[in-house]
């Protein structure tokens, strides 16, 4: 019926798999992220040898763990992206499935590593943290949920999707971590927009997101010092907001120069959370303008190529994968530069951090599956058979 309708494209049937995946894939968006991965390891044998220094390692021992989870990770990219939506949806639930349970062993047998958030399981060799496994699967299942409460008689994927993201907030909200919990709403409400949500329910959610911020306001110290942090009109030169705003004013449009900075040798988390202060310090906002630009190549072009897309399933699920990667990323920088409160959340191929690596791996990878060309046929061919 739908050939019927749009008509159809030749295929080529006999076209093994590696010409295809390439004719099909969008060229500059995995070029993009292939430059954000070398950017990170560039910047990373800048803040991430004092680190090393300070607990007796090799100086770079964490540049090579970086390395070998993004291979990781481009692994990901490349097996996943070749995956037709129908694999990518299977991949997403058993992946939600894994990480959602994993979320709800956290307070039982997580481990805080010192940060007063329970978020990670240590094996000792390695950690790993589910929620940022989580966060692709997730939109894919809701992406799912959505696309088939479209279909008649369909289940009510609607209200399935609102109780299943407001489990997930809480089981996140009580590590506690408020960053990842408001990136899984805002991917969910992302969702819920674009399949066609009343306003109404788009105003409800910003209020209860409301009240639930301020509940949390008044029941966490954690997430209270972090906001008054924040709003404060002074800032303790101390505090890793400090040493982060020193390094970045100090930065200006060109950078002190290669390895002249000095916030790596200060700030904790040079390397992870305030990994483009590191950048602005030392090459000025020249980089950072760039870094921008690529991650931006990355959500614009996605959002352009599903607008061609006619499966809801495909639609919902690629504008999800696009808007919360582009989000994470606005997050980290805008904590940085101090317009946003701090969150603890890492820069997409450019921060270290395995599970930060490879989930973002795994997250591209959906959405370069999505956005990749297929014979869909355009509404011109319905008026040329007419002829």
């Amino acid at each position: 019926m739908t050939e019927m309708v749009y008509g159809s494209m030749p295929t080529r049937v006999s076209e093994p798999v590696l010409p295809r995946w390439w004719r099909t894939i969008d060229k500059w968006s995995l070029t993009a992220v292939l430059v954000l991965f070398g950017i990170g390891l560039l910047l990373g044998l800048a803040a991430s040898v004092p680190l090393a220094e300070r607990n007796g390692l090799d100086p770079y021992y964490y540049v090579q763990r970086q390395a070998f989870f993004g291979g990781l990770a481009l692994m990901a990219i490349f097996g996943v992206s070749m995956m037709s939506p129908d694999m990518v949806r299977r991949l997403g639930v058993l992946g939600f499935a894994v990480s959602f349970l994993a979320l709800m062993l956290l307070p039982f047998v997580g481990t805080d590593f010192g940060k007063g958030a329970v978020r990670w399981f240590s094996f000792g060799f390695a950690s790993v943290q589910p929620s940022e496994f989580l966060k692709p699967g997730f939109m894919v299942v809701i992406a799912w949920l959505m696309a088939s409460s479209q279909d008649i008689n369909g289940p009510p994927g609607k209200f399935i999707s609102f109780a299943l993201v407001v489990t997930v907030v809480l089981l996140l909200a009580f590590q506690p971590d408020f960053g990842q919990a408001m990136l899984v709403l805002f991917g969910w409400g992302v969702i819920y927009f674009v399949s066609g949500a009343p306003m109404i329910l788009i105003v409800t959610v910003l209020a209860l997101t409301g009240v639930g911020g301020i509940g949390a306001y008044n029941s966490s110290e954690h997430f209270a010092r972090r906001i008054d942090g924040f709003l404060s009109s002074d800032i303790d030169p101390r505090s890793q907001m400090g040493y982060a705003t020193n390094a970045i004013q100090e930065g200006g449009f060109f950078g002190v120069g290669v390895g002249e900075g000095q916030v790596k040798w200060t700030l904790p988390d040079a390397h992870t959370d305030f990994i483009i202060a590191v950048a602005a310090e030392e090459y000025g906002l020249v980089l950072v303008l760039a870094i921008i630009a690529l991650y931006a190549t990355v959500v614009v072009r996605s959002l352009f190529r599903l607008t061609r897309e006619r499966d809801p399933f495909t639609r919902l699920a690629g504008t999800g994968l696009a808007c919360i990667f582009g989000v994470q990323a606005m997050i980290n920088m805008g904590v940085a530069v101090r317009l946003l409160p701090a969150k603890g959340m890492t820069l997409p191929f450019v921060s270290y951090g395995g599970s930060s690596v490879i989930a973002a791996g795994i997250t591209v990878g959906m959405l370069l599956a999505m956005t990749r060309s297929r014979p869909q046929g355009q509404m011109s061919d319905i008026f040329r058979r007419g002829r």
